[in-house]
């Protein structure tokens, strides 16, 4: 079993170093460490240091020591992002915790015209601050070091200038019927950036899709059957992650 996650502000500078708070508490308390256990210390940027533990104090604190210098994870290519618009319940937190586990890069929350859901006012600011936590928990819990950046809801226009940013550029379309490639035959760049769209459950509407094809979006789908817009993502990420060769 590969060894446990633990985020720090800071990485370690020195041979030992003290890890509490609630990141000590989780080491003590829940996964019980002991003394000659390993475990990686990471800020989630990338940057990440292999330790053991020497001591275990209280309930809330650990001294590791620390095997190596710190090291940084290459930045990916391509980069994965997947644009997911607002769904309903906690399929929100549930599409981000199997993104972050799959290995996207990073997700845009989007106020799609069709999503039930609104993020307004204080309510979207708790919402934004549950995804981006949960992207930092399924983070840790899948041993990575470069969590996913979850940023700020954007509108349509905004994902349009996101979209025409991008080495390529598509949108997810349920449409059996509709002009789409399959996803599975898109000729995908080695580097620089993908940027897929996840409309809501009642579909990305008119006035979306021709904004997006504007910016250079083209339609694409994932197979025969249908997938719920808290699945899709996961599997397209998926997809991508087998056919770039970032899975190999």
């Amino acid at each position: 079993m590969t060894a446990p996650v633990f985020v720090v502000e800071r990485m370690p500078t020195g041979p030992e170093f003290v890890l509490d708070g609630p990141e000590g508490r989780h080491a003590v308390s829940v996964k019980r460490l002991k003394p000659g256990e390993e475990l990686v210390l990471t800020d989630g940027l990338g940057h990440w240091a292999d330790g053991v533990v020497r001591a275990a104090e209280g309930k809330d604190r650990l001294t590791v020591t620390v095997r190596a210098t710190v090291q940084e994870e290459p930045v990916p290519e391509p980069r994965i992002t997947v644009v997911q618009a607002l769904p309903k319940g906690d399929r929100g937190e549930l599409a981000v915790e199997t993104m972050t586990e799959t290995g996207v890069d990073a997700i845009v929350p989007w106020q799609a015209a069709r999503c039930i859901t609104q993020w307004k006012g204080e309510r979207g600011a708790k919402a934004l601050t549950k995804w981006r936590s949960t992207a930092r928990e399924a983070g840790k819990q899948s041993r990575r070091v470069r969590f996913p950046e979850v940023t700020d809801a954007m509108t349509t226009k905004q994902v349009a200038a996101l979209l025409a940013a991008a080495d390529l550029a598509g949108v997810l379309h349920e449409d059996r019927d509709h002009d789409s490639t399959p996803l599975a035959n898109a000729e995908l760049p080695a580097t620089g950036s993908i940027v897929l769209v996840v409309g809501p459950e009642g579909g990305v509407c008119p006035q979306e899709l021709a904004a997006f094809a504007e910016a250079g979006a083209r339609p694409y789908r994932l197979g025969r059957s249908v997938l719920r817009t808290s699945t899709a993502g996961t599997a397209a990420t998926a997809l991508l992650l087998g056919r770039t060769g970032r899975w190999g």
